[in-house]
């Protein structure tokens, strides 16, 4: 009976973790399509696509409070230990970071909603801001991707790619400091395109910290404790 009871529970285990992993990839890819049409919205000053990013922004919203929900009752009726807590214990902590980087794809949504006013595509291209767009979008696609095939090394890849992101942003704040400068008359469109880029920036980190997460739950390493051990 004991037997029956235990490999009841692990079939269940398996059950509860392939389906959490389900929706945190899911999860990825919805948020993936929400920087996608941030740029757009962004680039095209396109409100229609803004006011869909909007209300997409409920459904990320919901999904994390889902997955939140199922990270618990799998801690709480199946009390998960080794790799399978670490997955729980990561996927906690993924999840957050998804929802935060569909906030900013939201938040650059509502620059567009907020602001009649066009943008100067000179001023946009210089701070080579659908360049950051693509690295972000790059980053979220490779991490996803990274979760649905535990895969390590397509994880720390995207370490790579902030330090890119965090190049960009540096160069863009000296430039729409310049332009400002010159164009006094445009410093709330200069303001409104500096806080896309900063949000940009902030996705790459949380990214970032998905990596740590995943590389947490396959090879058993806190990489935050290895940079601090240095």
């Amino acid at each position: 009976v004991l037997d029956k009871k235990l490999r009841s529970t692990m079939m269940n285990i398996e059950y509860a973790i392939n389906n959490l992993k389900d929706a945190i990839i899911e999860m990825g890819e919805l948020v993936i399509k929400q920087l996608t049409k941030s740029k757009d919205a962004y680039i095209n000053h396109d409100k229609n696509l803004a006011e869909e990013i909007v209300h997409n922004e409920k459904i990320v919203n919901s999904m994390e409070l889902s997955i939140d929900r199922d990270c618990e009752r799998i801690f709480a009726l199946l009390n998960p230990v080794a790799s399978d807590l670490r997955f729980v214990i990561a996927a906690l902590k993924i999840n957050s970071d998804f929802e935060r980087i569909g906030d900013y794809a939201d938040g650059i949504a509502d620059y567009i909603l907020d602001s009649d006013e066009k943008l100067d595509q000179k001023l946009v291209e210089s701070t080579n801001l659908g360049h950051m767009f693509d690295i972000a979008i790059a980053m979220t696609e490779d991490i996803t991707l990274a979760i649905k095939n535990d895969d390590n090394v397509l994880a720390r890849s995207v370490y790579t790619k902030d330090r890119e992101l965090n190049e960009i942003n540096s160069i863009a704040s000296k430039i729409i400091t310049d332009y400002i400068k010159i164009n006094p008359d445009g410093i709330r469109q200069a303001l409104l395109l500096f806080s896309a880029i900063r949000k940009l920036e902030r996705a790459g980190d949380h990214v970032k910290n998905i990596a740590e997460d995943l590389i947490f739950y396959v090879e058993a390493k806190v990489l935050k404790q290895e940079r601090l051990d240095k």
